[in-house]
């Protein structure tokens, strides 16, 4: 009777937590809702995933780097579906990964249309992909600059919203599939048909934006 009293008394080995906490060298409400956990380190993977883009075509030739900078956008474009679901699958939400996950989007989708601008300058500048990229950067920079001058008012990310980056997304990763040494050319009709849908939806989400957002602005001057 003692010896069974004094086997339930007995706690579990200790060790195996130590060893997960020692591993990723954070207590578990920080691998939780702190900065290290997994949703906020597939994001930031994909900020630092977008200026290797650019590196990509300063160091091989365009027919190396094409490859390698689809399967890299690629890659990158399905972490911004697979962060979203392992956080709300494991409620690893955070406010700093609420922050970097739209900035992470901006940042691979405007470097890489920069660089498809860039690689389709010669001779001249083709207007069926200068006028969408354009429209792109021109919606998500007003809407950069109305979110921080209304400071802590909440713009909530719409339905639409989320429709315009996945089309971004594809749109991109199709006319990056296009270039020479990826895919093939054969991709790039398709690459602009989506990318002028993708530069509708982002012109349609951010007049919703500047509508809500302009609200906001006259309730204050009152």
């Amino acid at each position: 009777m003692g010896e069974a009293a004094g086997l339930r008394r007995t706690r579990p080995d200790p060790k195996p937590r130590r060893l997960a906490r020692a591993l990723c060298g954070c207590s578990k409400q920080r691998m939780i809702g702190g900065i290290w956990n997994i949703p906020n380190i597939l994001t930031m993977g994909r900020i630092l995933a977008a200026p290797l883009l650019i590196l990509l075509f300063l160091v091989f030739e365009e027919r190396t780097a094409a490859p390698i900078a689809l399967a890299l956008f690629t890659i990158a474009a399905l972490t911004d579906f697979i962060d979203g679901w392992v956080a709300r699958r494991f409620d690893m939400s955070s406010p700093i990964g609420q922050m970097l996950d739209p900035i992470a989007d901006k940042a691979m989708v405007l470097i890489a249309l920069m660089l498809l601008l860039a690689l389709h300058a010669s001779p001249g500048l083709p207007w069926l992909l200068a006028l969408p990229v354009t429209a792109i950067m021109l919606r998500e920079v007003l809407v950069s600059g109305l979110r921080e001058y209304l400071g802590d008012v909440k713009l909530p990310v719409t339905r639409l919203a989320k429709w315009k980056t996945t089309a971004q997304l594809v749109a991109t990763g199709l006319l990056l599939a296009a270039l020479p040494g990826a895919i093939g050319p054969a991709l790039h009709p398709a690459g602009l048909a989506v990318l002028w849908i993708a530069a509708g939806l982002t012109l349609i989400s951010g007049w919703d934006y500047f509508r809500k957002g302009l609200g906001h602005v006259a309730a204050r001057k009152e």
